[in-house]
């Protein structure tokens, strides 16, 4: 029942969003087709539903080749491999937006788990790489609104940025995940869109612990400097 009315809301919801906020979309597509290095979106090969794969999209933030450059998969705060556009698109989360096409398309939710590239994946504890996606993925998910920075986070650590997120970050990504798992509802949805969008408007909020005090404790590991 329930993932049957998540996905009708979700389709309703989508098409609304998508028309509300066509006068934002195209004139942003029409920027990126006119500067950087001409392509509007970017797609990635993402794990999905029961772990099957699907292309992702978004709107492009990074040059293409920023793969095989710098920090390859993980983006630093102040990246030099962003676009013009780039900065204000990913601190904004507008260059998630185009996902509501994925949205549509049955790939994807407005609220689950975050999907993830193999690299990205491979880094849970092995026991979690089976279980994160029993939910379809999400544009926004627990993990996200507790990690909407986390540009920032792995910029400050004293450690290889690759090193950090392994050790620290998807690990408890993970934990977060799994108790969404857990305890996904119409409720926990609703209250994490909202969050989604308060942490937007508000980015040192900490709305989310409020609303769910039973999270998963994190601890600030000692490789982030003071």
């Amino acid at each position: 029942m329930y993932r049957h009315v998540k996905r009708f809301f979700d389709i309703l919801v989508s098409l609304i969003v998508l028309l509300l906020l066509s006068p934002l979309l195209l004139p942003i597509a029409l920027i990126l087709r006119l500067t950087g290095e001409g392509y509007v979106f970017y797609y990635q090969k993402r794990r999905g539903y029961k772990n099957q794969y699907f292309d992702i999209i978004k709107f492009a933030t990074m040059l293409k080749n920023s793969p095989n450059m710098g920090a390859g998969l993980i983006t630093l705060r102040n990246d030099p491999r962003l676009l013009p556009m780039g900065k204000f698109l990913r601190k904004s989360k507008i260059n998630e937006l185009p996902q509501i096409l994925n949205v549509l398309k049955g790939d994807m939710s407005l609220v689950g788990p975050r999907p993830l590239v193999d690299k990205a994946f491979d880094a849970y504890p092995e026991e979690m790489r089976f279980q994160v996606y029993d939910s379809v993925p999400g544009i926004t998910g627990i993990g996200s609104v507790f990690f909407r920075d986390e540009e920032a986070l792995i910029s400050a650590a004293s450690m290889p940025p690759h090193e950090f997120y392994r050790q620290y970050i998807s690990p408890y990504k993970g934990s977060l995940e799994l108790w969404y798992n857990r305890n996904k509802s119409f409720r926990v949805d609703a209250l994490i869109l909202f969050s989604t969008v308060w942490a937007i408007l508000f980015p040192s909020t900490k709305i989310i612990n409020r609303f769910f005090p039973d999270l998963p404790q994190w601890q600030t590991p000692a490789a982030i400097s003071a």
